[in-house]
């Protein structure tokens, strides 16, 4: 991929605003910067004069005519994010402002970049690897503290770090086996049990980072919470209230849910994503027997899920319903909500949880309808959650493409344990090794294909 290009985008968000910023990077960025920009300053007549990391005030020029004033930014190579003279102009918002500035860079010289170009300018460049780059677009999607403190900390290039020491003392071994294999007399280079120990510690490493991708991506995504119940219990009414709009139908008729409704929700700075499922009940209605078996499927997708139970009403569906879930959240969180508490006094609300006496849950009493005990239940979700403990300094994977490298990594530490401990000889060892080596350079770029790149950098936006 070429990377020599000098190029140029608007790097705000599209649309007019009060200030927009248009970025240039590139050998050629001061050069062509300056057939455009004429400073004010008085120590300084062109903006090549003009120092790293300053800010100059000056017009743009188009046709003898000013088009806009300006406070430009440059940024010199090696020290900038894309590793090369960067220029950023920042000017009034007007879209027609925007477009003009960017036909004059295209005119004298510049490329229009595609999404993520500079990004990736900085990843061939040497500025980051690219689980480094990738953490760049969850920073910038992050939807909540948790996750920010994710894509920030991976942005910080621990996790290529680490995975690149691993790399490396595999590597190491391989050349000594190869050595080995190509030394005419019978010399030993590798010591099987130290190299069978290393194996063992690499993959103990690969098992954990796999095992935190669950979490990671939940975080990232938000943690999946589905809410399920008979019809007509206030399911709907609670995702309402909890989204602050009226997203889900609320109706007194029976089965008005049907498809999934899904949101998400920032709660202390947490992402949850609600699921509102279709009311769970007895029925020959064929749509509503789709609705209820996929209700099922999403509960055993969730980490957490919250069953609402009319508090006015206890009869057999609940004991159905009971029988049903219990094989699914046996790895679940279970929050047991009984509803439409505003019709029952306190002496009744205080012996609704012994009516589930073998149901292992959080119990919560509230009314979805006159928003009681909401507070509670966000509260009960956050620990609920787990994240009270969580280390954001620990490598915690969030990226699918990650998670897949590094469990083919580990299908081949696999292998290679095996080979070791039954004799296998260096030759498949040693191809099992580069295997592992391939699948754990994908993920910092050490080992990457123009394919591989494109479809990592077309998710970008252009302007970053």
């Amino acid at each position: 991929m070429e990377s020599g290009n000098t190029i140029c985008a608007i790097a705000t968000p599209p649309g007019q605003g009060g200030v927009a910023i248009i970025r240039i990077s590139g050998k050629e960025a001061l050069a062509i910067a300056s057939r455009i920009y004429t400073p004010k300053a008085k120590n300084i007549t062109t903006i090549e004069d003009q120092a790293a990391y300053t800010s100059s005030f000056g017009i743009i020029h188009k046709e003898n005519e000013i088009l806009d004033k300006v406070v430009v930014f440059v940024f010199r190579s090696p020290h900038s994010f894309t590793g090369e003279d960067t220029v950023e102009i920042t000017c009034h918002g007007s879209i027609y402002i925007q477009q003009e500035i960017i036909k004059l860079l295209l005119d004298n010289g510049c490329h229009l970049a595609r999404p993520g170009e500079f990004t990736q300018k900085a990843f061939l460049n040497g500025k980051m690897d690219l689980s480094q780059a990738e953490s760049v677009i969850d920073l910038i999607s992050s939807s909540s503290a948790a996750a920010h403190r994710l894509a920030f900390n991976q942005m910080r290039g621990g996790f290529g770090k680490k995975l690149k020491n691993l790399r490396f003392q595999l590597l190491r071994f391989v050349s000594l086996i190869e050595l080995e294999l190509d030394f005419e007399e019978d010399v030993e280079f590798v010591d099987r049990v130290k190299l069978l120990d290393s194996v063992l510690s690499i993959k103990d490493t690969l098992s954990h980072l796999i095992q935190s991708f669950s979490l990671g991506n939940a975080i990232k995504n938000g943690i999946p919470v589905v809410i399920i119940g008979e019809t007509n219990v206030g399911k709907s009414t609670l995702l309402n209230h909890l989204l602050n709009e009226e997203k889900a139908i609320v109706s007194e008729i029976h089965g008005t849910t049907r498809d999934i409704i899904e949101d998400v929700i920032n709660i202390s700075g947490i992402a949850f994503r609600f699921i509102d499922t279709a009311g769970i009940r007895n029925t020959k209605n064929e749509i509503e027997l789709l609705g209820i078996e996929r209700t099922y499927q999403k509960i055993k997708k969730a980490s957490i899920v919250i069953w609402m139970i009319d508090a006015t009403k206890f009869n057999k569906e609940i004991k159905h319903i009971a029988d049903r879930i219990s094989p699914l959240i046996m790895d679940k969180k279970l929050i047991v909500i009984f509803n439409k508490i505003d019709k029952l006094n306190h002496s009744k609300q205080f012996f609704l949880k012994k009516k589930l006496p073998h149901i292992s849950a959080e119990y919560i009493c509230l009314s979805a309808k006159y928003k009681r005990n909401t507070d509670i239940l966000e509260k009960t979700l956050l620990e609920a959650a787990k994240l009270s403990s969580l280390n954001y300094n620990d490598i915690i994977v969030t990226n699918m493409r990650h998670y897949e490298a590094l469990r083919s990594a580990l299908g081949a530490l696999q292998r290679i344990e095996e080979g070791l401990k039954t004799n296998v000889s260096y030759e498949l060892i040693s191809q099992d090794i580069r295997e592992c080596t391939h699948y754990l350079g994908e993920i910092t770029g050490e080992i990457s294909t123009d394919e591989i790149l494109e479809n990592i950098f077309k998710n970008f936006c252009i302007g970053k």
